[in-house]
């Protein structure tokens, strides 16, 4: 059985979707219809933008949401997925490919969620840490010792495990971790504590808007961010989604989920095409990937 996989922020670059609107009379149109939805034309900020411009929230989720999507749109009757996934943002990716959500309404819920989080993240500094070489449960003990805010947010692949927290909580973690052997233990770059309960008020803000959209049974199974377990009823779905802000991307565990379920190949659809495929090296060296 083969999965498609759909990366999420960091997975973007300069130019990305300039040769697919010029060679494609569909993805032209699509993209045109996302500049209207948008309100303003994110064509240019993706084709001719610096890696700065593309940094900026209401670019980075929808631009990355639309390579994907178009992506996936473009390949035609040879996108037949047995199972779809995404990393965080990549979930609505997921769930528009596989037909549980429009086109139109994902776009929407993506750009509504880029907002929220954005404001989220304006109202207390915080930030985010990758953590490399250490088993999980080190990870959860180190975080759950600290009285400031911070959690596990994506459980990326084995040995790599990104928290999020306040950033004092952070900066104690990552001390902490360092001293419970961590290879690396590094702050990110971003803007906010996503995946924690610093983005409450992002979630319950995108909550409205989730409960609004119109979701159908998805053409093949979503293995959900929050579950990590292969999801077809529209109702669990939508909550998962609600909940998926505050929640840790449970990306290790869902890959283990989907070889255990059959899945003998993944394929990664969108941004720069490595991102996921690593993790699923780190799960089984030689498990096949490709890109589309």
């Amino acid at each position: 059985m083969k999965a498609y996989v759909f990366p999420g922020q960091a997975s973007q670059f300069e130019g990305m979707g300039k040769d697919m609107y010029e060679q494609s009379q569909l993805a032209k149109e699509l993209f045109e219809q996302a500049n209207e939805l948008l309100g303003f034309r994110i064509t240019d900020v993706m084709f001719e933008g610096s890696a700065e411009d593309l940094k900026e929230t209401k670019v980075t989720q929808p631009a990355v949401f639309l390579h994907s999507i178009i992506k996936a749109k473009m390949a035609g009757d040879d996108f037949q997925p047995g199972a779809v996934a995404g990393h965080s943002l990549g979930e609505f990716s997921a769930l528009v490919a596989a037909s549980a959500l429009s086109f139109e309404e994902g776009l929407k819920l993506v750009q509504a969620r880029a907002m929220a989080m954005q404001k989220a993240c304006e109202m207390e500094e915080s930030t985010m840490a990758a953590i490399i070489g250490l088993e999980d449960d080190v990870v959860e003990k180190v975080c759950s010792d600290i009285e400031e805010i911070v959690v596990p947010a994506n459980y990326n692949c084995p040995g790599q495990l990104v928290i999020s927290g306040s950033v004092p909580g952070v900066e104690q973690a990552v001390e902490k971790l360092k001293e419970a052997g961590a290879r690396r233990a590094i702050i990110l770059a971003v803007g906010g504590a996503f995946h924690s309960p610093l983005m409450q008020p992002a979630q319950d803000e995108l909550q409205a808007a989730i409960e609004a959209a119109k979701f159908e049974a998805p053409s093949c199974p979503i293995y959900q961010n929050v579950s990590a377990r292969a999801e077809e009823d529209p109702d669990t779905i939508q909550q998962n989604l609600i909940a998926q802000l505050t929640s840790p991307v449970r990306w290790t565990q869902t890959m283990q989920h989907m070889i255990a379920d059959g899945v003998s190949e993944f394929v990664e659809v969108g941004g720069n095409g490595k991102t996921l495929q690593g993790f699923v090296k780190k799960v089984d060296r030689g498990f096949p990937t490709s890109a589309l």
